[in-house]
């Protein structure tokens, strides 16, 4: 597995009139997460895109354990488990200020090529680093 660790603050527009964030808000999480990981292991989604890649998300999945609070400096930590083929299953687990797991979500992207639109395999660069971090073919 690699994981990458993000920290976000929870600011008054992400919470409800309770203080706590709202239910839709934890995707912007997990997205942020995810390119925070791609852009330092490897690089910046905007140069993903410039090189012809595109990488849509085909599904999501979120689960809910505790809610996250205004204020509070939330650790988001996403993880690749599998070295992606076409599809790219990443996985976020979000923890409080007190270390408490508060969320988890699953996103499948997809490699497609951005002019045809079409899946395409995982850039080989991007797999091998994958493999020097300790993942298996």
């Amino acid at each position: 597995m690699l994981n990458y660790d993000s920290k976000y603050r929870v600011c008054y527009g992400d919470t409800d009139r309770m203080g706590v964030m709202y239910y839709g808000n934890y995707p912007r999480l997990y997205e942020i997460g995810r390119t925070d990981m791609i852009r330092d292991i490897w690089k910046s989604y905007r140069e993903v895109e410039e090189s012809g890649i595109i990488l849509p998300v085909r599904a999501l999945n979120a689960v809910y354990h505790k809610p996250a609070i205004y204020d509070e400096v939330l650790i988001i930590r996403t993880i690749i488990k599998e070295i992606p083929k076409v599809k790219f299953r990443m996985f976020s687990e979000i923890y409080n200020e007190n270390g408490d797991l508060i969320n988890e979500g699953e996103v499948v992207l997809g490699f497609m090529d951005g002019s045809t639109g079409k899946p395409r395999r995982a850039p080989e660069e991007f797999i091998q680093i994958l493999v020097a971090a300790g993942l298996h073919l």
